[in-house]
């Protein structure tokens, strides 16, 4: 049974990923109605206020949702926010058996939609593809439970762990193949940032350039002193997504005017020896509902958000190149650990490979300061 059970989970699992960037401030869940060993119903939550998986694919299913077993990357919702609950739905559709990949770490939930089933007849499997489920919905969790974005820092490096030449060329680093995966990645996420370095350095568009298209995230750069050039690329181009300049109170008036015509929305934050507080900024974005923050460029940033417990994954491309040399350039920049051990550790290590170039992704053990 559990091997059938997982063969549907990992439908399930396709499925909510189509609503991956796009559900906040609510999960990605997908569901799968069989009966009879027939897929007779499909969902996945598309977005905030639109009903959630379990409701469509119950709805794609009709009268043979009765008895039939339902396969659900997330437990089913038991309280009333923009939609109904789901647990309620299910039991009125007459489902017989639920298969739950994970648990919902919302407090308004975690376990009552499980309960609730129960209460009322039905069979309630829990823990199918549990890690599976639990990675998909990590940037929900993390902003459920702190207030806080998930993020990601991407970059990549030469296998001797370069980022850059000793001239400070970097382009590219990364083959075509993995430079098309990190656009389907911001395609994902509800917003990317850089440090005002990389953006001086680089003129990037930071943008989502798939061939259908993509989704572009929210622009965000960290800018103390606000150096951001008004004619930056990143403010000439058309496109759905804001720019979001995170400054501090040292930043001069004239230039905040300069580059709000310009588009761009300037925050004046707190800072912190001179440079943004970064723990209020990415307060400030959980408050905008960006689950998933995609850390982009910049090892100075990189190296004082990780230090602060704001980093939850690393993902790292690495080139079978070799820069050899003198060339100082990492990917985290800043004061480290003097002892090994000391050292941050990651966990749930997951290698795959795009064209040459291997990626590894890890998540930080501890992602909170004490």
């Amino acid at each position: 049974m559990l091997r059938i059970a997982e063969k549907y989970m990992l439908r399930a699992l396709d499925l909510a990923r189509k609503g991956e960037g796009r559900t906040a401030p609510n999960p990605p869940v997908g569901a799968v109605i069989v009966r009879d060993g027939e897929v007779v119903g499909e969902g996945f939550h598309p977005k905030a206020g639109e009903p959630h998986a379990e409701v469509f694919a119950l709805r794609q299913a009709g009268d043979s949702a009765r008895g039939a077993d339902l396969y659900v990357t997330l437990e089913p919702c038991s309280h009333q926010g923009k939609t109904g609950p789901c647990a309620e739905a299910v039991i009125a559709a007459g489902i017989a058996r639920v298969f739950v990949g994970v648990q919902d770490p919302n407090p308004q939930v975690a376990g009552r939609g499980i309960e609730r089933l129960r209460a009322a007849g039905v069979d309630v499997v829990c823990g199918v593809l549990k890690d599976d489920c639990r990675r998909l919905i990590a940037p929900f969790t993390r902003q459920i439970l702190s207030g806080l974005p998930y993020t990601i820092y991407k970059t990549a490096m030469t296998l001797d762990g370069k980022t850059a030449t000793a001239t400070g060329d970097s382009r590219w680093i990364s083959g075509e193949s993995s430079r098309l995966e990190v656009h389907r990645l911001r395609d994902r996420v509800e917003a990317i940032m850089v440090g005002v370095d990389t953006l001086l350095q680089d003129d990037p568009l930071l943008n989502t350039r798939l061939p259908d298209g993509g989704r572009d995230p929210l622009r965000v750069v960290v800018d103390s002193h606000l150096r951001t050039p008004v004619d930056a690329q990143m403010l000439q181009q058309k496109s759905a997504a804001g720019t979001l300049i995170a400054t501090t109170a040292a930043a001069d008036s004239s230039q905040i005017d300069a580059l709000a015509a310009a588009g761009a929305e300037v925050l004046v934050l707190p800072d912190a020896d001179g440079r943004v507080a970064l723990p209020e900024l990415w307060r400030e974005l959980g408050t905008r509902h960006v689950q998933t923050l995609l850390l982009e460029g910049g090892a100075t940033l990189a190296g004082e958000a990780l230090r602060q417990g704001l980093v939850d994954q690393v993902m790292v491309f690495v080139a079978p190149k070799l820069i050899a040399g003198d060339s100082l350039y990492g990917i985290f920049r800043g004061p480290g650990c003097e002892m090994l051990a000391d050292a941050i550790r990651l966990e749930d290590v997951r290698l795959d490979t795009f064209d040459q170039d291997i990626r590894m992704c890890a998540e930080v053990v501890r992602c909170l300061p004490d």
